[in-house]
């Protein structure tokens, strides 16, 4: 069931902020320290363990795959909220460095699609 994917991704998810948050302690940061990059990783290494012993099934997969074609969308919006309170409180040159980055992406994302695109000779 595609219920299964949504709480082994959830429970992926909260084993890695409580690592992250350990971490976060042991460095003396009071903070997540990679927190979702472990939820990932261990998110991964289930679900191939769980192919290779056949325990993973088709409806369970697809479960998986929505919610995290969701995670990362809402895992980087919120980073970027975080990232905004820290540039307005770090002064103007952190909200120049942000601001400078976005519109660098903007510019590129035209450019950076075009790559691989095969080309239209007109055949």
């Amino acid at each position: 069931m595609k219920i299964y994917g949504v709480a082994l991704l959830a429970g992926c998810f909260l084993t890695g902020k409580l690592i992250g948050n350990i971490l976060g302690e042991v460095i003396g940061i009071n903070g997540d320290i990679g927190g979702v990059g472990f939820a990932m990783l261990l998110l991964m290494l289930l679900t191939t363990w769980m192919r290779k012993k056949g325990l993973l099934v088709q409806e369970t997969g697809e479960g998986i795959l929505f919610w995290t074609s969701m995670y990362i969308p809402i895992i980087v919006a919120m980073a970027a909220t975080l990232n905004v309170k820290a540039a307005i409180s770090g002064g103007w040159i952190a909200i120049f460095a942000g601001l400078s980055a976005t519109v660098a992406c903007f510019i590129l994302v035209p450019l950076i699609s075009r790559v691989g695109q095969k080309q239209n000779t007109g055949e």
